[in-house]
């Protein structure tokens, strides 16, 4: 016999659900105020993107400081997506701060210290402490670590709500907490009228003219050798040949989540002159006929999603975009969201988790089509290349080696920052011509070549010429060519837990070789004597098991200090 319950005016037995559907949802309800008070604060196209999740994550998180499960089940309702998915969204990114609904309310103010590499070279830990003591028994402000901010040439870095606020000390950030102005401040950069006056945007309109020839443009980057300058140096022009062999529709993405640590060049750029950056971009989108670009930037980076917005308006005032969609995303606070198709899932609205290769974004990629993906320094060369030719750019390098190379340089030199240099530089070229030397009392002991994940050079190689294919012989690589300048006051196997730390707190934890094989190697490398047959052994099955370039990279550091600098580490 058949039990039945009463639902409104409907008699409901076990297994009906197969033909009539509860009319409750099961798990968490949503309340009707929660509900409204989202209708209000996300815009309604938004909430029918999937790809829209994070940025509605934002809004909430912006406005009420914090993500309560109130909300995440009004999101849920609203944007009809599980519950679940949209807590493992929101969980998976370290600029969301997950509270229980009867938690005290959040703190109206985030100090955020950074404390990477350079960062605790000039005594972050300090500081943070000393911000700690301070307002410990103040509920409306509260201090936290946070990774490379992309400023490592002004370190120590501090973010105080959205401002930054560089070689920075306690008292700078009790006056700027004082003055309330904790608004991310917008530099003087090159806009659209003093762009267009130097003759911006004449290819881009030529190409949109049908004056240029598509392949005309991709033989010319070819020639000019120009590599991917995000890290993984593949040739730009093959890349574009590649894309554009592929099915239609195709679209482009723009990798601007710079969180390297010891890299800014991105940032430097952007900040200065951020057309020349749109206009590569979309002469780049023109040659592989992508519908839409996607713009992938760093939520550390607040003054540049501001006037960007500004400023891609404009493009779009003035029928420069009329060929491609321009669209910009971004990110939460995740490393790995570097890692290019770890990029992808999150403009799709997903946990950044790296993807199995093949196949490769060119073929599949964003929303599963064919996709051009380009660092932000790419692009920026690609008007003067293409204005000036392969010749002008091949012209310059040292050492048998051809192009100019950006350099992120921080560390114990005298004068830090963006060197734009000959490809082939060597690191004692670099210091002395470049950055006024060491500093003060500072003898040159080692550097890293290539941002954290790039390996240690010890300085008695110091004349390595610094450019892609020069370093692997060595154990490390050039990446996005991140500079920093270690000296004898620097301790070795400190550096290297500094940096292993940052890969354990990064790793997104999809495979094991990499979640259980950071953890492990951290507690390894903080024993008074490391194990270094064992540390080795790990390091192997990182490296061969890893999904992506974080697992397979992050030994790095720490076996540079092993071959290097045995001495350091061991008894």
């Amino acid at each position: 016999m058949f039990s039945f319950v009463e639902k409104n005016t409907k008699k409901i037995h076990p297994g009906s659900g197969r033909r009539n559907a509860l009319t409750f949802n099961k798990g968490r309800q949503s309340d009707d105020h929660s509900i409204n008070e989202l209708k209000n604060l996300i815009p309604p196209d938004y909430l029918r993107q999937r790809d829209m999740l994070i940025e509605c994550l934002h809004l909430i998180q912006d406005n009420y400081k914090c993500l309560k499960p109130k909300y995440l089940s009004a999101l849920a309702e609203l944007t009809n997506l599980p519950l679940t998915e949209i807590y493992e969204t929101a969980s998976f990114y370290a600029h969301f701060d997950i509270f229980k609904d009867d938690d005290v309310k959040p703190a109206e103010l985030t100090i955020r210290v950074c404390d990477s590499l350079t960062c605790e070279m000039y005594g972050c830990q300090s500081l943070q402490k000393d911000l700690t003591d301070n307002f410990k028994n103040d509920e409306s402000i509260r201090v936290v670590r946070a990774p490379c901010m992309g400023r490592c040439h002004q370190a120590p870095v501090v973010e105080v709500g959205k401002r930054h606020l560089t070689n920075a000390n306690l008292t700078k950030i009790k006056d700027l907490i004082s003055s309330k102005e904790t608004k991310p401040i917008i530099p003087e950069y090159t806009n659209y009228e003093t762009y267009i006056k130097s003759g911006g945007y004449s290819l881009l309109r030529d190409c949109l003219d049908n004056k240029k020839n598509p392949m005309d443009l991709i033989e010319e980057m070819e020639k000019s050798g120009l590599r991917g300058l995000g890290g993984a140096g593949f040739p730009t022009g093959r890349k574009w040949r590649f894309v554009r062999a592929e099915s239609k529709p195709r679209l482009m993405a723009i990798n601007g989540d710079e969180g390297e640590p010891g890299t800014f060049k991105d940032h430097h750029y952007l900040t200065r002159d951020p057309h020349r950056f749109l206009e590569g971009m979309l002469i780049a989108a023109w040659v592989v006929e992508a519908t839409d670009v996607y713009i992938y930037m760093r939520d550390e980076y607040p003054d540049v999603i501001k006037f960007l917005k500004k400023e891609i308006k404009i493009l779009e005032d003035n029928n420069l975009n009329i060929k491609t969609r321009i669209h910009l995303r971004r990110g939460a606070g995740a490393y790995i969201c570097g890692e290019e198709s770890s990029m992808l899932e999150s403009l799709e609205g997903k946990r950044g988790l790296p993807r199995h290769k093949p196949p490769f974004p060119s073929q599949v990629g964003l929303f599963g089509r064919p996709t051009l993906i380009h660092n932000i320094e790419t692009v920026f060369w690609v008007r003067e290349i293409l204005e000036k030719g392969a010749i002008w750019f091949n012209s310059h390098g040292l050492n048998n080696r051809s192009g100019l190379r950006t350099f992120s340089v921080s560390g114990r030199i005298k004068n830090p920052g963006i060197k734009l240099a000959p490809a082939g530089i060597t690191i004692r070229q670099l210091i002395d011509e470049y950055c006024g030397g060491m500093q003060d009392n500072h003898s040159f002991k080692a550097y890293l070549p290539g941002g954290a994940s790039g390996g240690i050079l010890p300085a008695s190689m110091d004349n390595v010429p610094l450019d892609f294919d020069t370093l692997q012989e060595h154990g490390c690589f050039i990446g996005s060519a991140a500079i920093v300048v270690l000296s004898d006051q620097d301790k070795m196997g400190d550096i290297a837990k500094n940096l292993m730390f940052f890969f354990h707190d990064e790793s997104c934890g999809q495979c094991t070789p990499c979640r259980n094989g950071t953890e492990k190697a951290l507690k390894l490398m903080n024993e008074k004597s490391w194990d270094i047959d064992l540390l080795k052994e790990l390091s192997s099955a990182m490296m061969d098991a890893s999904i992506c370039g974080l697992g397979q990279a992050a030994p790095n550091p720490m076996l540079s200090v092993i071959k290097h600098f045995p001495s350091e580490v061991t008894n």
